[in-house]
């Protein structure tokens, strides 16, 4: 028995010291701005750094070549199991071998429940359906309605596209067999964070011209990525440090999600990957000019930089609609559904949202928005932890609520 204490001593004694190191080693990694004005900012810089650590961590153990990155970072976003609920019935599917879990609550309805369409975040690569348990439970609980969590297969095991197409595939299959969950096929609403946030979209755009199946009624799109041509927008300039997602970890994500190299990472972040015929066609849609005033008080213009023709080449998949549904034209946004938009103040992606709203409200879509002043990117992530969540986080959760009680 002493010996299994010295070892353990020894043991632990040797993790610290690698995790010493690691500090040492990558102490600027942890200098992430956390704002005074933020959500409780002392909890978020421990959780930055918690997060670096393990992040930090991850890269060292791939370049050993013991385990690629993304595979320590999804135990860490990986959430807790949570218990048992006797208010909602809960089964795990399969529509059209796209995996979901469906959380029905159990008390009788006098007619058909409205149906969510639910879209976890993660960049394509982390993130699952337990990770959002306790999001969709309580969607469910609290707007009574049969709420469809998609276990969208992911990057880099799943080539992108598959992770849209599993989301729009799921998406297609409820609204036809609506029915049989006890849900009105026309008051089916699609909802999803961050990445979660395109894909949902990216699939109302794709089902606009659809005539064979229901229409989607409304949409919900938190803090979603929404552009890959401009990375220099009030919002990334304001937010480039602010954890848990900077301006260069949002690209390095994007190119790690499409398996690209890594190394074009500078000449994507100064927009080199777009020529110049592009920024001009797009520039009415992505344009500082859009974004309002008291959201730009300390934004510079860019310099100029030069176009490098092999990036853009290497990058394409940027520019498709369906990761970038803001370059959607206004013949397939002019027919989006009813729209809430939540945004955040302390989130790179804030300006994607605010352009996207404009473009939307341009075209007679009528939108509803939430702005997180102390919000921050992945504080919905942190629902249901009781003192280890946010205050955001259940506002977030709350205002989508009572949108989707609305429908």
């Amino acid at each position: 028995m002493e010996s299994f204490y010295a070892l353990a001593l020894i043991a632990g004694i040797l993790v610290a010291f690698v995790l010493l190191v690691l500090i040492a080693t990558y102490h600027n990694s942890f200098k992430a701005e956390i704002p005074p004005d933020v959500d409780q900012p002392a909890k978020l810089r421990f959780y930055h750094c918690i997060y670096t650590l393990m992040e930090i961590l991850a890269k060292n153990l791939e370049s050993l070549g013991i385990f690629e990155e993304h595979i320590l970072i999804r135990l860490i976003v990986g959430g807790l199991p949570a218990c048992s609920d006797s208010k909602l019935c809960i089964k795990d599917l399969h529509f059209d071998e796209v995996p979901v879990r469906i959380y029905t609550p159990r008390a009788p309805s006098a007619s058909k429940r409205r149906g969510v369409v639910f879209f976890h975040g993660g960049c394509g690569m982390f993130g699952s359906i337990r990770s959002y348990e306790r999001i969709c439970r309580y969607l469910a609980r609290k707007s009574d309605s049969v709420v469809v969590s998609v276990g969208y297969h992911l990057s880099p095991e799943h080539n992108y596209p598959a992770q849209p197409l599993d989301c729009l595939t799921a998406t297609v299959h409820f609204l036809k067999t609506a029915e049989n969950y006890g849900v009105d096929p026309d008051r089916i609403i699609v909802c999803g964070d961050s990445a979660g946030g395109t894909f949902t979209a990216s699939v109302c755009q794709q089902l606009v011209n659809r005539q064979d199946i229901p229409k989607i009624c409304a949409q919900v799109l938190i803090y979603p990525l929404l552009q890959a041509l401009n990375f220099s927008l009030p919002s990334h300039q304001k937010n480039a440090f602010t954890a848990f997602l900077t301006r260069e970890r949002a690209v390095h994500f994007i190119l790690k999600y499409l398996k690209k190299d890594c190394s074009m990472k500078e000449a994507v972040l100064a927009g080199s990957h777009v020529p110049e015929s592009m920024n001009l066609k797009y520039r009415k849609w992505i344009n500082p000019d859009l974004i309002p005033e008291v959201f730009k008080l300390s934004y510079k213009a860019p310099l100029p930089t030069l176009f490098l023709p092999h990036v853009h080449e290497e990058t394409k998949e940027l520019f498709e609609t369906r990761f970038s549904p803001l370059l959607a034209e206004d013949a397939v946004v002019c027919r989006l559904p009813d729209t809430c938009m939540i945004t955040c103040e302390h989130d790179v992606l804030r300006d994607d949202g605010l352009l996207y709203k404009r473009r939307l409200e341009d075209n007679n879509v009528k939108v509803t928005w939430y702005h997180m002043e102390k919000g921050f990117h992945c504080t919905l992530g942190f629902f249901g932890y009781g003192i280890f969540s946010f205050p955001s986080s259940s506002k977030i959760v709350n205002h989508t609520v009572n949108f989707i009680k609305g429908y």
